[in-house]
């Protein structure tokens, strides 16, 4: 027995790594597959609802695909907006924040014993200008796989809402025996899921609110991109909010003077995320997603591996289905109170 045990331990550890290799080489497949899953859940509460209406499945794919389309329009006007920001920006500010850049640059230089050239630019040392056209084809590549991702997980949401792909069905034949456990457990994972994606798209979105006033506050300028850019990147869990506080402050030495003013509008873009993120966050959420520090970090590099920037956004949502599912099992229980730190 204790042989056998020992046998199914090493097959164990043999077949994790084979799983994230294939998670990896099939990233173009399994990528818009968790995408679709995560927004899938999202909307298939409306989606039984809308059945109880009544209301035939293909109107009610069309609802939900219709009511996408509308939140997706609405981001790429916000998007526009903050584009016509930056276009509309006066060339003298450009010319400032060269200069300051550059100035920060050398002074990094400096502390660091870097040396250049007496009449090397910055561009022509840190830039190969000989690369500019070959980036050109890396470029279309990633356009071309973004609109491909986009147009599978779009198929992939369709088949789930229309029942096509059951996850249900799966994890019943996968992981449970009993119907009744794969249906509980499907639905303590739909409601985690969807309250963790509701709250964290009101936090990011309140962040973002919130450092787009501390920039119309202060006059710093396109406060509308700032706000969007801490909306996206707070999406990377405890990554994000690093980010977006070193990069707008950054750009705020380029207007504001290293004074107390400069000091005091980092410590409020700070505080908007110390109470966004630190606060009230763990408060709507509760307990549930007790999940350690550490495990946050082990998978955003996991994913992050895996997956690139996806894989960084999906990772404490996977993470939660993961604790979830061995949550289930008095055997990966253990590994579960682990994972949340208990």
């Amino acid at each position: 027995m204790n042989e056998r045990s020992t046998t199914n331990f090493l097959l164990l550890i043999m077949v994790i790594p084979l799983v994230f290799y294939i998670l990896h080489i099939l990233s173009f497949i399994f990528i818009p597959l968790f995408f679709s899953m995560f927004i899938a859940l999202l909307f298939l509460p409306l989606m039984r609802w809308l059945q109880r209406k009544k209301l035939p499945t293909t109107l009610s794919i069309l609802t939900i695909v219709a009511l996408i389309t509308t939140i997706i329009y609405a981001g790429s006007l916000l998007i526009k907006i903050s584009f016509n920001e930056i276009m509309s920006a006066d060339s003298d500010f450009f010319e400032v924040a060269k200069h300051k850049l550059l100035a920060l640059v050398s002074s990094v230089e400096e502390f660091l014993g870097i040396e250049r050239l007496a009449n090397e630019s910055f561009i022509s040392h840190y830039v190969d200008s000989a690369n500019l056209v070959g980036n050109i084809a890396p470029t279309l590549e990633v356009v071309s796989g973004t609109i491909t991702t986009t147009l599978m997980t779009v198929f992939f949401v369709v088949l789930f809402l229309a029942g096509s792909i059951n996850f249900q069905d799966v994890m019943h034949t996968v992981l449970f025996k009993q119907k009744y456990s794969s249906v509980k457990t499907f639905r303590k994972i739909e409601k985690d899921i969807i309250k963790f994606i509701w709250v964290k798209f009101v936090i990011s979105f309140l962040t973002g609110v919130g450092f787009t006033l501390a920039c119309l506050a202060f006059d710093v300028s396109f406060p509308v991109f700032w706000g969007m850019f801490a909306f996206l990147i707070n999406f990377v869990q405890m990554v994000g909010s690093i980010v977006s506080v070193i990069l707008l402050s950054l750009f705020a030495m380029v207007e504001l003077d290293p004074t107390g003013t400069l000091l005091f509008f980092i410590l409020i873009i700070i505080g908007v995320q110390v109470l966004m993120g630190s606060i009230l966050e763990p408060i709507f959420l509760g307990k549930t997603f007790s999940i350690n520090v550490i495990t946050v970090l082990v998978m955003l590099m996991l994913w992050g591996f895996i997956w690139g920037v996806p894989g960084l956004v999906m990772a404490i949502p996977i993470t939660v289905f993961v604790k979830i599912v061995l949550e289930q099992f008095p055997g990966t229980q253990v590994i579960a109170q682990l994972l949340s730190g208990e």
